[in-house]
């Protein structure tokens, strides 16, 4: 089988099952706009005025047309960066892939590019980041991949070109109008949209596909990631049929490829919705891409699907941050299983995002919410991986739905539940809430009301001991033993007639 740059033939994809069976995937969204510590798009966001992150960067460094972003990039020095501990850290956490950033909107990639001068190993940490990833991450058993952003660091980045309205610096240039700095910052031009570009040159369509097709090459990863659609039409399909035909070549001849990408129309988990978002008064506003469903694997950033969604899909988000900030809240471990069980039970999967410190290494608290996922899947692991959608995903609560709608900082509690199956005979109810005398459930009773197929037998993973249970019309009631098994979530395993 051969992929050509034409929708037909990408429509042509089917997903491998290592992706379904693996579900629980660790990204490492990282690179230098973490070293400010002041949270996402820095490198946009530093170039205006009034913005958090211009305050913070005079406070910090000085002004923009002195002290740019291109002086950030040293700063990054990754000094105590050990990818095998790492990767011995998210393997028992549970995760069966890992991601790597390749390159952010910030035009800076982490690999050994040979199209981009402006790379992890010749400035900052000198040191090939993504190689490091993918070495650890095969040293492991963990399938790689990689996310690129860079199809909107055109005009994304674009806010270089500015200047001060007002006060002490008025007028003078920030430092991406250096000419000598435009394979950085980008030659002049007007569009400073922050999502695809609204009118892209062919020379950058040309530069994008040259470095994405590089990094494809070099790390033969099993997973891409794009931040969006399909960029610049057939350039954009021509990468994808690449890293497909790429994959089958390096595989035997079977297709093993994972490709990630996003759709933010309303609509686009129904119908195939191609072309640029539209403001409301029908102009284009950039959008993503083209999107066009079965040419890979839907999606969702921070956000999930309301039901059991026939193709398998992901969300992508992280215990705080894209980028490390201090002081942010993160999620903790129990929202993070809830949130995992709840994605399984549609169908999808769950990548999610531990974001490293500038010198390589990750604060106390993700450390600890990496053990607290280690102890669950030491004991629930069979309950998620391998598992397929049951008939109905869930009983109980529902957390929002939609792209940029993951839940608050409340998870599920007692009496809710979601479902999953695993053969022809064994269903998991994973309950999200420990039932207590007066709970909702009614006692110290796990109720089931949802299961109506004939019951031969119920464990909970974990418990060593059988277990009191019955069913009847009204679905099937289990006593919960005296002492939990685990924390944050708890497996039933029902085995049926």
């Amino acid at each position: 089988m051969k992929f050509e740059p034409t929708f037909d033939s990408l429509q042509q994809y089917t997903c491998p099952d290592w992706f379904r069976d693996a579900k629980f995937g660790i990204w490492a969204h990282w690179g230098p706009q973490g070293v400010p510590m002041a949270g996402d798009w820095y490198a946009r966001n530093m170039y205006k005025p009034g913005d958090p992150a211009y305050e913070h960067h005079l406070k910090h460094y000085g002004h923009p047309s002195e002290f740019g972003f291109k002086d950030i990039l040293p700063l990054w020095t990754c000094e105590n960066f050990d990818a095998q501990d790492l990767m011995q850290r998210y393997k028992k956490a549970g995760a069966k892939y890992f991601t790597s950033m390749g390159v952010h909107h910030d035009n800076f990639d982490l690999w050994n590019s040979k199209h981009h001068k402006w790379n992890a190993v010749n400035i900052g940490p000198k040191r090939d980041i993504v190689g490091e990833f993918r070495d650890a991450a095969r040293d492991q058993g963990l399938y790689f991949g990689v996310t690129e952003h860079l199809e909107r660091s055109y005009n994304w980045f674009n806010t270089n070109k500015g200047s001060d309205k007002e006060g002490p610096k008025a007028g003078v240039p920030y430092d991406g109008n250096n000419p000598e700095l435009e394979d950085f910052y980008f030659p002049p031009h007007d569009d400073t949209n922050f999502q695809y570009p609204l009118d892209p040159p062919a020379w950058w369509a040309k530069q994008w596909h040259d470095r994405i097709n590089d990094l494809v090459d070099q790390y033969d990863p099993d997973l891409l990631y794009t931040d969006g659609a399909i960029p610049f039409g057939e350039v954009g399909r021509s990468m994808l049929a690449h890293f497909y035909n790429r994959n089958i070549e390096r595989r035997g001849g079977k297709l093993e490829a994972v490709y990630n990408l996003k759709s933010y129309h309303e609509s686009a988990r129904d119908h195939a919705q191609p072309g640029p978002a539209l403001d409301a008064e029908g102009n284009p506003i950039g959008g993503h891409g083209d999107y066009v469903e079965g040419i890979g694997i839907l999606d969702l950033e921070r956000g999930g699907v309301d039901r059991i969604w026939p193709d398998p899909w992901q969300t992508d988000t992280c215990v705080g941050g894209w980028y490390y900030k201090q002081g942010l809240t993160y999620k903790s471990p129990q929202l993070i299983v809830h949130m995992l069980a709840d994605i399984v039970s549609k169908n999808g999967n769950l990548l999610l995002n531990f974001p490293g410190q500038t010198d390589g290494t990750l604060d106390a608290e993700c450390l600890a919410i990496l053990d607290a996922l280690a102890d669950w899947f030491a004991v629930n692991g069979e309950a998620i991986y391998g598992t397929r959608p049951w008939t109905q995903y869930g009983q109980g609560k529902d957390f929002p739905t939609g792209d940029f709608a993951e839940p608050d900082q409340s998870p599920l509690g007692d009496g809710d539940y979601r479902f999953v199956t695993k053969g022809d005979h064994t269903l998991y109810a994973i309950a999200m809430g420990w039932p207590e005398d007066g709970s909702a459930s009614g006692g110290r009773t796990f109720h089931l009301t949802a299961v109506k197929d004939r019951v031969a037998n119920v464990e909970l993973l974990g418990h060593a001991g059988p277990l009191e249970w019955s069913q009847d019309d009204n679905g099937v009631k289990i006593t919960a033993p005296d002492t939990k098994p685990c924390d944050l979530a708890y497996s039933l395993k029902l085995t049926l007639s």
